[in-house]
């Protein structure tokens, strides 16, 4: 599984002009599945999510993560992250995975989020989605379970 992680003032996601998720201070997630992940994935990055220090703490190193600051997250479903760009110009989409099994893992890494008491809001698995959000330093990050 593969996460971009986006430290945020505030986000939202839209499908078919309804909010269908939305935040003030926290984590933009973008999560991709590909071939093979399992629950041991989803729940890899769900706790390293989780635990990132990411946020400056009063002296402004990194030390707080969205867990010890309160922080909420938006996550996104996002098959792309799988794209291969590599030949052409026409990304390539074979390592995304199937649909029914991606959809499985997102809603278990958003429980296993939610179970260690974040307020998680989501967008809708596989629906054309209009993602808004203020990335704050900018802090951007990506965590694959496989690395």
């Amino acid at each position: 599984m593969r996460a971009v992680v986006q430290r945020c003032k505030e986000a939202k996601v839209t499908a078919d002009g309804t909010v269908t998720g939305a935040i003030n201070e926290g984590l933009m997630l973008l999560i991709g599945v590909t071939h093979g992940d399992t629950e041991k994935d989803a729940k890899y990055l769900a706790d390293k999510i989780a635990g990132l220090r990411i946020f400056e703490d009063e002296a402004g190193k990194m030390n707080y993560s969205v867990t010890d600051t309160g922080g909420a997250i938006l996550s996104v479903s996002q098959f792309t992250l799988y794209g291969d760009c590599r030949k052409g110009r026409r990304p390539n989409f074979m390592a995304a995975a199937a649909p029914a099994e991606a959809k499985q893992l997102y809603d278990y890494f958003n429980q296993e989020l939610r179970a260690g008491g974040l307020q998680v809001e989501t967008g809708v698995f596989g629906a054309m989605m209009d993602v808004s959000f203020t990335n704050w330093g900018p802090v951007t990050l990506i965590l694959d379970s496989r690395d």
